[in-house]
């Protein structure tokens, strides 16, 4: 886990702590510093507002998510792997 900052784009929250994150389909666990953590949630948040409010859906969250998503696999791929994909 490299720690790094956010890009100037993310307008998310930024978490002080980091935490242990669950992928809810296989169990498997990962540790997420404290920016990894505050991306993960933006994308998950995301994925919620994708499928729950379709049509507040723009262009632009639209390409933030998938930013979203190319930073932490760039960031962390492993957990990536683990938790996203």
């Amino acid at each position: 886990m490299k720690n790094t900052k956010l890009p100037k784009w993310f307008k998310g929250s930024l978490y002080s702590k980091g935490n242990t994150v669950t992928n809810p389909f296989s169990g498997e666990e990962c540790e997420l510093n404290n920016v990894e953590l505050s991306m993960y949630d933006f994308i998950i948040g995301s994925q919620l507002v994708f499928e729950m409010a379709p049509k507040s859906v723009t262009k632009q969250k639209v390409v933030d998510f998938q930013k979203g998503l190319d930073w932490f696999r760039q960031h962390n791929p492993t957990a990536y792997m683990t938790l996203l994909d």
